[in-house]
């Protein structure tokens, strides 16, 4: 599948124009009953007791009188003046609304609908008074009825009667002589209401039946329906509305150029693309204001494009644009996420001598950086700051944390924050839970991600589309591919509609679980269902070939990345090493070292980290040793993966003092060992003299909590066998099986390969006998282990007869494995 896989990746363009659909996406989990295809692990997790009954709030019922008239004010028709969406000239704008614009008709007509006790279905007979009463004075025309109609529809958006603002504009239009009091305008106001009542699709329709009536569409009806689109999410519609305003020839303006950019932010579209739309504006004639430049530096976060956000940052500044809190505040997240957090500490001093007081979210964005940098000290230190100063943490504050100590190993710092949070009177959301459900479910403790999922019921939270993604990363993380696919399966039936971030954690997961073919399948469903690749999908791609080994195909990957469509960032680096790593390729790997150590490559923190990781990986102790050290001597902390990695290098090499250096420092500094950790400490044991104690850790990890694999029983297992303890080996294989972990070649070639050495032949045969009766297919290493010691023992005719008799015993055997062993035997005994 790799060799198939076209490169470089295309990038699909935005999907062309097509009709917008007027289907409504259910938004939540239903309430029926899981398949039983979903492990019984996620029932509770999964299940919702009750749907969301109703997502618009109800109409409120504003007293008034009906048939108001202020005396004081004079009507007198006014020439419509055209304003900016969004940019309004009202002098009310923010305040009550004001019906000045109306005649006092029109203002008695508005009083009569909002009345409570005014019936809908008397919407016409109100509009034939109207007109009636206008005829009266014999002020009407078409063009003044125009303006009425504008100001009616105003007024009845402010009163939130979307219904009764549609009802009027279908009676006008469906009247021949009046019908040309609909334009652009009211038409623009009208989508406007029925996007922020979340009617966006019927918005979507009416703009094209009134398009299709003849009406001249102007610039501001449609941003009203981008916009409209964008404040629902449906950010794939606003772009082919947008798309599609272009093509007519319909000119943007500033404010429709400001809502593209943001939807384009939120997509997470590619930067080339964003700087396309900015230079499309420049070219164009529309200067960026100071919210386009917010929106700017707001789109650099996903692709943790700090540089591009400083330059557009000078750039506003040279315009003579003064920041505002947004300005830096987004600045700030921008290297809160690029994991920058000296820089994003020299945003706060610049935003404070500029008058600016931070805020919680301004806090927030530098306890991300410094968590996200693994600097949990100086995290909670601003913490603390930020109690000082009056301000308290909230549930953004304390989630941050959370994670960040999750992602270090410390399971008891996380739990700490985890209760300070619930002590300090601060509700946990849906975020803080997520990100339990990520720690305990990538420990392997399942029981206790259940228990997130009762606190979530107790909550009365709501799974969210992350809650998804974050349990097909966990699954993906534990190799569990049939719950990843039950999860999926599940969260489509649940409603949510896959996005970029849900293609992204499947391409991740399924790689984990091994399956490469699975993850290139999603990467090919992704870009067919329109959504485009983004940072976070090239690293998951260059992820899923470093775990091939693909080595080549990851430097295309990268090249392109530089060349086209995005900045490879750290993790793509990080990617290329393992590549080297898993492939062999030792001189790449340490050439690409170089250029990290010397600062071509910024010598970021994770970057450092892997670099310990793949020289432990490959056994280069000295290389591993330097990598550590220049981790320690730039200043990063360090974290769990980085720990084990020194943990199993010193482990394979017997020393034990080391190992035992780095243990004590996990228990100083709080870290949680992983199973990982306990695994290197098998090892270590399982091939020394002291090898009984390989068991004792195994039930240490137990006693702990912990879910030991079939690396963990296969070491427990090697150790006994390698000292002739038979015995026990069996006991420890049998208990393997009660846990429910099947034994695979290895489990039995240590078998094999133990009773053979011990000259128990009949023993080794009857072991090979009994893998291949329960399905486990004997490998290379099988034989030779038998044929070896045959040939040691100077046994060669009975290691022929083995060879004679072996289709017997593996019917599956081929005669080329069979002339192999032959010819082994031959060379051995020569």
């Amino acid at each position: 599948m790799a060799e198939k896989l076209a490169l470089p990746l295309i990038l699909p363009s935005p999907p062309s124009p097509k009709p917008i659909s007027t289907h409504h996406f259910k938004l939540y989990p239903s309430s029926q009953t899981l398949t039983p295809s979903v492990p019984p692990i996620l029932h509770n997790l999964l299940q919702e007791p009750d749907p969301i009954s109703s997502l618009n709030p109800p109409d409120p019922h504003p007293h008034h009188q009906s048939h108001f008239r202020p005396p004081d004010i004079a009507w007198v028709p006014r020439t419509r003046i055209r304003t900016r969406i969004g940019k309004s000239r009202d002098s009310n704008r923010g305040k009550p609304w004001a019906h000045h614009r109306l005649s006092p008709q029109g203002q008695d007509f508005v009083q009569l609908l909002i009345d409570p006790s005014f019936d809908a279905a008397g919407v016409g007979k109100a509009m034939l008074g109207l007109i009636e009463s206008y005829d009266e004075d014999g002020s009407f025309s078409v063009e003044f009825l125009g303006v009425e109609v504008l100001g009616i529809v105003k007024g009845l958006g402010y009163y939130k009667k979307c219904d009764l603002a549609m009802g009027v504009i279908d009676w006008v239009r469906n009247h021949r002589d009046f019908s040309m009091a609909i334009n652009s305008s009211v038409l623009a106001v009208i989508i406007n209401i029925l996007g922020k009542e979340g009617k966006v699709s019927d918005a979507a329709a009416l703009l094209h039946s009134f398009q299709k009536d003849g009406l001249d569409i102007d610039v501001y009806a449609y941003t009203s329906l981008i916009t409209a689109f964008a404040s629902n999410g449906r950010y794939h519609d606003a772009v082919m509305v947008f798309k599609k305003m272009e093509e007519e020839g319909c000119r943007p303006t500033l404010i429709t150029y400001n809502v593209i950019l943001n939807v384009y932010g939120k997509m997470g579209m590619p930067w080339n693309k964003i700087v396309g739309i900015v230079d499309g504006m420049k070219s164009s004639g529309v200067a960026p204001d100071l919210y386009t430049y917010n929106t700017i530096i707001s789109c650099c976060r996903r692709g943790s494009l700090y540089e591009e956000a400083a330059e557009f940052f000078r750039e506003m500044k040279a315009l003579g644009f003064s920041p505002d809190k947004v300005t830096y505040n987004s600045l700030l997240d921008v290297y809160g996420k690029s994991r920058r957090p000296r820089e994003a500490m020299e945003v706060l001093k610049e935003m404070e001598i500029s008058g600016f007081s931070p805020t919680n979210v301004t806090y927030n964005s530098l306890i991300s950086a410094y968590a996200r940098d693994g600097l949990l000290d100086e995290a909670m230190e601003i913490k603390n700051q930020m109690v000082e100063k009056g301000m308290k943490p909230d549930v953004f504050t304390y989630t941050t944390l959370l994670s960040g100590y999750e992602k270090a190993g410390k399971d008891e710092f996380a739990e700490r924050i985890f209760n300070e949070m619930r002590s300090s009177g601060c509700k946990p959301n849906i975020c803080t839970f997520n990100a339990l459900i990520k720690m305990h479910g990538n420990r392997g403790k399942f029981e206790d991600m259940m228990k997130v999922s009762e606190e979530i019921k107790k909550c009365h939270c709501k799974p969210d589309i992350v809650t998804w993604n974050t349990l097909l990363a966990v699954f993906g993380q534990n190799g569990m591919d049939s719950e990843v696919s039950a999860v999926f399966r599940e969260m489509k039936r649940a409603g949510f509609i896959p996005e970029r971030d849900t293609f992204n954690t499947l391409i991740s997961a399924y790689s984990r679980c091994g399956n490469f073919d699975q993850s290139m399948a999603i990467y090919k469903k992704m870009l067919e269902a329109g959504v485009s690749p983004d940072l976070s999908t090239y690293n998951a791609m260059l992820a899923a070939l470093a775990r091939r080994g693909l080595w080549e195909q990851s430097e295309k990957v990268l090249e392109e990345m530089k060349n086209v469509r995005c900045k490879p960032n750290e993790l793509s680096y990080c990617s290329l090493l393992h590549a080297y790593a898993n492939g062999k390729q030792i001189e790449r790997m340490s050439i690409l070292a170089e250029e990290v150590y010397s600062g071509m490559i910024e010598p970021h923190a994770v970057l450092l980290k892997t670099l310990v990781l793949v020289n432990s990986k490959c056994d280069l102790l000295i290389e591993t040793e330097r990598a550590f050290s220049e981790l320690e001597r730039r200043g990063f902390s360090t974290d769990i993966s980085t720990l084990n990695a020194m943990i199993s290098i010193y482990g394979r090499r017997q020393m034990m003092g080391r190992t035992n250096e780095i243990l004590n420092f996990m228990k100083e500094s709080g870290f949680t060992p992983t199973l990982a950790t306990y695994n290197s400490l098998m090892y270590m044991y399982s091939r020394s003299g002291s090898f009984e104690k390989a068991e004792e850790v195994l039930r240490e990890a137990l006693v702990k909590g912990m879910k030991p694999d079939i690396i963990s029983y296969n070491t427990v297992i090697f150790a006994y066998c390698r000292n002739s303890r038979m015995k026990e080996a069996s006991r420890v294989f049998s208990e393997m099986k009660e846990v429910g972990l099947d034994p695979d070649v290895i489990t039995y070639n240590t078998f094999i390969a133990s009773y053979a050495a011990d000259s128990m032949f009949a023993e080794a045969i009857g072991v090979l006998r009994y893998m291949i009766r329960n399905n486990c297919r004997p490998n290379q290493n099988t034989y030779n282990s038998i044929v070896d010691c045959y040939c040691k023992l100077n046994c060669v005719d009975e290691a022929g007869t083995f060879i004679a008799n072996l289709s017997e015993l593996d019917p599956h055997v081929s005669k080329d494995e069979e002339r192999r062993l032959s010819e082994r035997i031959r060379k051995k005994w020569t």
